[in-house]
């Protein structure tokens, strides 16, 4: 789906500009919509959060892959060659898009966008054959990476097999013809979920696909869109085959444009029992809004404050700077942020969440990569290979920066105007990380440390450790657009 976002200046988290459209509409007019309150309650019931996170979702990092962009070929046997290199850099989730055969029928462009679903238990030609799926998600195990798939459950392409042998699955139109969901997303048509026999066969697709393929999970597009009761039993039902992660492409903080603010539900419900995580599309918005100079940094304690009267700790989202979705209509990280583009990654890979690195971010590509064609990523000998390991591999190692950790610490930090800085600490263990978003250096000072000897700040980005045992205060002076993240370490 579509997902352009802006924030306008003025008032606390309102002028919200969120262009929610489908995956295969491409770029279309928004409508500014306020910011969706969260529930009046102040402390939410965490006892209604059940959701049972693999074991292995606890310290992971996600990175997308498009893959008939990934390499020159678009197959899964040459996208395997990079799982190495992708663990190695600290990845824990591999996101297919999807891999199913795409309709012909009011396709858009020579290749048609991946999210028109012509065939749910079938794969894309194009990509290769099941059995190279299966060596893909074979190898990924190996390597200790897991592998979630993109699951189209909304609409399906014109000419899906399920028009044909399933008519009365979709909505129609007053005229009683298939419809497309939303006037914009021409390509595809509603299914009605109304139907218990659709819910039948869209669960067990799910299920065909982690029994056949090893699949760990799925993203699941437009979310919120589909029963929110659907997506609980077909978490149930997956759970009988093996933990799987569950990823929502929603955000229950704001209102997408295409339905009306009265339509929308900030209470669907997705993280209790279905979704391991939903997307932070509200704290991404913000973000590009805060290096525009639209809102000031300190709006970041607003946005955390709502996040949490909305859900308990432990309750984790997805954070990110681009996604295919964004690349692809609001443009790359730096036609959008500029020289902030290291700096945000820096937020966005540390903040409280689950971090998602979009493919192509580590070659530092400037280019909005084609929807609806071929447009082989400019890989360029992955100039920020290093800059992404350093922060995939921090996420991977340390206790303050695990996934779902109810009991792990966060806190804003003081600091000058254009600047963010935070603390994630779980006891002696902490990270301090600070970013300059402005074009003069700017300076603020270390938190203190526990009262315990030997404990100092360690930068990871550059410089030497600290000798010190007691470096708390110390002034730090970071460049224009400058970042750096602390360790704390204590004596072994």
């Amino acid at each position: 789906m579509r997902i352009p976002i802006a924030f306008r200046a003025g008032g606390a988290l309102a002028g919200l500009l969120v262009a929610l459209g489908a995956c295969q509409s491409g770029p279309g007019a928004g409508t500014e919509q306020q910011a969706a309150a969260p529930p009046a309650a102040a402390v939410p019931d965490a006892a209604a959060f059940r959701v049972r996170h693999p074991a292995w979702a606890t310290t992971a990092s996600i990175y997308q892959i498009n893959v008939r962009q990934f390499t020159p070929e678009g197959t899964f046997r040459a996208a395997e060659a990079h799982l190495p290199r992708l663990q190695r850099m600290g990845v824990g989730i591999v996101w297919l898009m999807p891999i199913n055969p795409i309709g012909r029928s009011h396709r858009k462009g020579a290749l048609g966008s991946a999210y028109s679903v012509r065939d749910y238990r079938a794969v894309n030609p194009d990509l290769g054959t099941l059995a190279d799926l299966q060596h893909f998600v074979g190898t990924a195990h190996r390597l200790g990476l897991r592998v979630i798939l993109d699951w189209v459950a909304n609409h399906t392409a014109w000419d899906s097999n399920l028009t044909t042998e399933h008519p009365d699955w979709y909505t129609r139109d007053a005229k009683g013809n298939f419809r497309p969901p939303v006037a914009d997303w021409q390509d595809v048509i509603d299914l009605d979920y109304r139907q218990p026999a659709l819910r039948r066969y869209m669960t067990e697709s799910t299920v065909y696909w982690v029994k056949t393929a090893g699949l760990d999970g799925f993203r699941c597009d437009v979310a919120g869109l589909v029963p929110t009761d659907f997506w609980n039993d077909t978490r149930r039902e997956l759970e009988k085959v093996k933990p799987v992660f569950m990823l929502a492409e929603w955000d229950e903080l704001f209102p997408p444009t295409f339905i009306s603010r009265k339509e929308f539900d900030p209470n669907t419900r997705l993280l209790e029992k279905a979704f391991d995580a939903t997307y932070a599309l509200s704290l991404h918005g913000l973000l590009d809004s805060v290096d525009r100079g639209q809102k000031p940094t300190a709006e970041l304690a607003r946005y955390w404050a709502a996040e949490r009267r909305m859900y308990p700790p432990g309750v984790n989202l997805m954070t990110f700077t681009s996604t295919h979705d964004i690349n692809a209509w609001d443009g790359s990280e730096y036609e959008r942020l500029g020289a902030n583009a290291l700096p945000e990654a820096v937020l966005a890979m540390l903040w409280p969440g689950i971090p998602m690195l979009y493919n192509g971010q580590e070659a530092a590509m400037k280019k909005r990569l084609r929807f609806f064609d071929k447009d082989t990523i400019p890989w360029n000998g992955y100039p920020l290979q290093g800059f992404y390991t350093t922060l995939l591999q921090l996420k991977k190692r340390h206790p303050a920066l695990r996934n779902f950790d109810a009991t792990s610490a966060f806190r804003l930090l003081p600091g000058p105007a254009h600047t963010v800085a935070f603390e994630r600490r779980k006891g002696d263990a902490a990270v301090v990380v600070a970013v300059n978003l402005s074009s003069q250096p700017q300076a603020f000072r270390l938190p203190a440390l526990p009262a315990a000897p030997g404990h100092y700040y360690a930068p990871l980005f550059s410089g030497p450790p600290s000798p010190r045992p007691r470096n708390a205060g110390l002034p730090i002076t970071l460049p224009p657009h400058g970042y750096q993240v602390w360790e704390q370490i204590a004596p072994k």
